[in-house]
């Protein structure tokens, strides 16, 4: 469904100098940098699959994007969606995806959400049976009739999200391309919002690109993560195999009777080197390196020692994975997960 090759985007920038007589001279004699944003990634994205595509600010995520809905030209190698190169297939491709990606927008700042939706229909040329069936989706999940006929333009964020992300699926795009869906909405509509992409791939298959910092999208809407650091693709693979990598996990226990959390504290640092203990009254949490001691060694060492009452370990936090890839990425070549 979307297969990219030695993807390469390359800015030119302008070097600026310092202070009046720096930026006269910039004016007369211009000199340029070029800027790597994209460093010949490659990755497939297969046919119905719901994809993070994750990064820090700066990693080269939205210029991909940028790439793969057709709004920029690479530098160099090639991009495929639907089988069509977006940037020399603008229309084509246009009629095929679904875009909430910044501050582009589908709509008519100066028409209503209804007025932008008839537009859009005669636009894509969708079938009354599909345009009245998503008009009843959206209202179900999205309660897209209570914004009346206020102009777009005086929506509020979170309004004119939930108008984007309808009018992204309203002609049943082959592929979406959602850039942080969520933001602005409040906690009941975030959930609307995941259970509507959810139901839509499940439904109609439709391949699903997701691009967010909310843990809890990618969490609830993705299976598989595509990290970039830099430019360059460090992770592909499923986000339970991502969680995995963690270089830290943790135990957490309360205990009755026996010495203080304060003794048992010391006892753990002194006989597990290594790991960090924090306390929270009667609670005890122990981190641990990965590579030195297992979640299990920890606890048959509490167990020999205090009387437990209550005993967890988490799963490893994603945003703390992330960290980890991103400093292990910037140390060495090595690429985890079966990355290109």
């Amino acid at each position: 469904m979307i297969a990219v090759e030695n993807l390469v985007k390359e800015f030119r920038v302008p070097e600026r100098k310092e202070g009046l007589a720096g930026s006269l001279r910039t004016l007369l004699t211009r000199r340029y940098h070029t800027v790597r944003a994209v460093d010949g990634i490659s990755f497939e994205i297969p046919a119905g699959s719901r994809t993070a595509y994750l990064g820090a600010n700066g990693a080269g995520k939205s210029t991909t994007v940028k790439m793969l809905t057709g709004v920029m030209t690479p530098t160099s190698g090639h991009c495929l969606v639907n089988g069509l190169e977006p940037h020399r297939n603008r229309r084509r491709t246009a009629r095929r995806i679904g875009v909430v990606f910044g501050q582009r927008s589908q709509l008519w700042w100066d028409l209503s959400v209804p007025d932008s939706f008839r537009i859009l229909r005669r636009v894509y040329d969708i079938p009354d049976a599909v345009y009245q069936r998503n008009l009843r989706l959206f209202q179900e999940l999205l309660d897209i009739d209570a914004l009346g006929t206020t102009a777009v333009r005086q929506l509020s964020l979170g309004q004119r999200m939930r108008a984007e992300i309808a009018a992204s699926l309203l002609h049943d795009p082959e592929v979406l391309f959602w850039d942080e869906p969520t933001i602005g909405l409040d906690m009941v509509l975030q959930e609307a919002v995941r259970e509507l992409v959810n139901r839509v791939n499940r439904e109609l298959g439709t391949t699903v690109l997701l691009t967010s910092h909310d843990l809890a999208d990618i969490t609830s809407i993705c299976d598989t993560a595509l990290v970039v650091d830099h430019g360059r693709v460090v992770y592909q693979g499923r986000i339970d195999q991502l969680l995995s990598t963690a270089g830290q996990r943790s135990v957490i226990f309360e205990y009755r009777g026996g010495p203080s959390p304060e003794a048992v504290a010391a006892k753990v640092e002194h006989t597990l080197p290594g790991t960090r203990v924090s306390l929270d009254g009667q609670r005890v949490r122990i981190d641990h390196p990965v590579g030195l001691f297992s979640s299990r060694e920890v606890l048959s060492f509490l167990l020999e020692r205090v009387d437990l009452t209550d005993c967890y370990v988490p799963e490893p936090d994603l945003g703390t994975v992330l960290k980890e890839l991103y400093t292990r990425s910037g140390k060495r070549d090595h690429v985890p997960g079966g990355a290109a």
